[in-house]
């Protein structure tokens, strides 16, 4: 963006700052960006790289230009004359080559402290782990932190020598190591030919908040190299990522955190009013709070407008409310019907506990056809891989409300990993401007 005004600069033209152009070097600077994004050019492994930095932002910087000129062309405006879009696009890549250079002696230096190293465990042990582990440490950019390695076989089969390394213990204690101690990155060496076992260690990791490789340093599959990624100079097979990493994370907070506390400013009077509503109607608080699964399958206090008679309240929710149950209150058939009973949800989204979107958190004893959630869906926790939302996707195709019965819960969680797999802030925009419609046209909450 500031190298517009600088061309100008150079090349003789007076500097003026009118809406039009600071309009549209802004939407140069987000083409830009989603260029560079496009090629992973802002995650961290990458920015490690300034040799391939330097290729990213010569072909970001050739598309984009490419893509003006062509634009200027079809619309026959000849008001940027050739030279100044030259001038742009060699001060763009020298500025932007600047910059990540100096971001890749900053990652190098934080990444030598410790600060940027990713806390990686080995899941298999014997001769695969033991050739592993000496590859990768032989790696100089040394950005892992290996904690241990996670093996199943006993006695001799178990036995290795992993340099220093810890056994950490059994698949079954994983999942609570890796919640416990920040795990980044599980690696999976369990040969390929071992298909089950392999199966069943990735059913336990889906639920996980990692991204999750499998080792093909000693694999004899020959499958196109475009297939692999890298760490260090071994290749990996990419399983499962993060649903938000790097810089995804952040965005999704800073939307969180700034919308949700417009929306809270916005929705205040309603909130107001039902609150008065609530208490003359009947005795007791005007909020309800139940202990929900959040983010990483820990328990968050979640609040609602209070919707039943104080005595007769479910805080488990080990019992569905159905149409005209007697424990909702008149006051609180209304609210539940257009959702105004979450609306002290956003108190949740600006304290950092949920998020605008996102798979609706369930109370611990949420039950589908006297089935607990999680014994009725394999897999059901991945779902919080990410932070529970105020509204989501499953909430605006109709899967909201009741669940009396197995497909119900099937088809919610079914969208539910959909938004995890498909996450965008777009998307996230898309599915708040559909919440208000899926409201009124929606028919199964109660």
């Amino acid at each position: 963006m500031v190298a517009w005004p600088l061309a100008d600069l150079f090349a003789g033209d007076p500097v003026s700052l009118t809406w039009t152009s600071i309009g549209t070097t802004g939407i140069v600077g987000i083409l830009m960006i989603a260029v560079l994004r496009s090629q992973w050019s802002y995650t961290i492994p990458s920015l490690r790289k300034f040799a391939s930095q330097v290729v990213k932002v010569l072909i970001s910087v050739g598309v984009v230009a490419l893509g003006i000129s062509g634009i200027l062309f079809f619309f026959g405006d000849a008001a940027v004359a050739p030279r100044k879009v030259a001038a742009w696009m060699e001060l763009s890549a020298l500025l932007m080559c600047l910059v990540r250079f100096v971001a890749a002696e900053i990652v190098r230096k934080l990444t030598r402290a410790g600060v940027l190293v990713r806390r990686t465990v080995i899941v298999g042990g014997g001769k695969e782990a033991e050739g592993l582990i000496r590859e990768l440490r032989a790696d100089g950019e040394n950005h892992l932190k290996i904690l241990g390695v996670f093996d199943d076989r006993r006695g001799d089969r178990s036995a290795g020598d992993f340099g220093g390394v810890a056994r950490l213990g059994t698949f079954e204690g994983l999942t609570d190591f890796c919640r416990k101690s920040r795990v980044d990155l599980l690696i999976v060496t369990v040969p390929a030919r071992a298909e089950e076992r392999l199966m069943q260690i990735l059913e336990k990791l889906f639920t996980l908040q990692v991204d999750v490789r499998i080792s093909a340093l000693n694999s004899k599959l020959r499958i196109n190299s475009r297939a692999y990624s890298f760490i260090g100079r071994v290749p990996m097979l990419a399983a499962m990522d993060k649903p938000l990493g790097d810089w995804d994370h952040l965005l999704k907070s800073v939307e969180d955190r700034l919308l949700g506390a417009l929306l809270l400013l916005l929705v205040s009077p309603i909130m107001a009013i039902v609150a008065i509503a609530i208490r003359l109607e009947s005795n007791g608080p005007v909020f309800f709070r139940q202990k929900r699964y959040g983010f990483d399958n820990e328990l968050i206090e979640v609040l609602k407008f209070r919707s039943m008679y104080v005595d007769r309240e479910d805080a488990t929710a080990s019992k569905l409310v159905t149409r005209d149950d007697p424990r909702v209150t008149r006051v609180g058939r209304i609210i539940r019907r257009a959702s105004i009973d979450e609306l002290p949800q956003l108190l949740n989204v600006v304290q950092g506990q949920m998020s605008l979107v996102g798979p609706r958190p369930h109370a611990t004893g949420a039950r589908a056809h006297r089935d607990l959630y999680e014994n009725v869906v394999q897999g059901y926790f991945a779902r919080h891989r990410m932070k529970p939302g105020v509204t989501g996707w499953a909430q605006i195709n109709g899967w909201r409300g009741e669940t009396d019965t197995h497909e119900k819960l099937e088809r919610r969680v079914e969208h539910d990993l959909y938004y995890i797999d498909h996450w965008s802030v777009w998307f996230d925009l898309y599915i708040i401007a559909m919440t208000p419609i899926s409201l009124l046209t929606g028919k199964n909450a109660y």
